[in-house]
């Protein structure tokens, strides 16, 4: 009788410990994560804060003046929902002659050269990616598919998006 008192005894420390300790560490570990409140910001605020980052920004901006690539619209089965942009931006992380281009699969970003980046829009994914050529591919049907291909016009970059065989 006197060892099982001794076993339940030990086991109520070690409860006890575990739970001082518990809360002594989430007190420390969240002192730093609660206290501070976030104060919201006014517009003057983002006004502000804005401008200093547009001033020490050296990212291009899209020009006007610059020509609009065409984007043909997929047809067939691919072919529901938005049609792909015909007006390209410049990318900040492309260069001086990659675009951007927006298709129902999603974003192509390429240069005369090669495709530089592809990012899926919702419910899409990037199947493949080659040089000159890419592949969208629906996440919820994957035998709808976009195929992109990149060729140089007049010195800039342009895409055909069509249908996945």
């Amino acid at each position: 009788m006197a060892h099982r008192l001794l076993i339940v005894g030990g086991w109520l420390v070690a409860v006890v410990l575990a739970v001082v300790v518990g809360v002594v560490g989430i007190n420390l570990v969240g002192s730093g994560l609660t206290d501070r409140q976030a104060a919201p910001m006014s517009e003057d605020d983002v006004v502000r804060d804005l401008r200093a980052l547009s001033s020490s920004s050296a990212a291009p901006t899209p020009s006007a003046s610059a020509p609009a690539a065409s984007v043909p619209a997929a047809s067939g089965p691919a072919a529901s929902g938005p049609a792909p942009s015909s007006s390209p931006a410049l990318s900040a992380s492309a260069p001086p002659n990659g675009r951007s281009f927006t298709t129902q699969g999603g974003l192509v970003t390429a240069d005369c050269a090669r495709i530089l980046s592809m990012a899926p829009a919702q419910g899409w994914s990037v199947a493949e990616q080659d040089d000159d050529e890419g592949e969208f591919r629906s996440v919820d049907d994957p035998s709808v598919g976009l195929e992109v291909d990149v060729e140089c016009v007049n010195g800039q970059p342009e895409i055909t998006v069509a249908p996945a065989d």
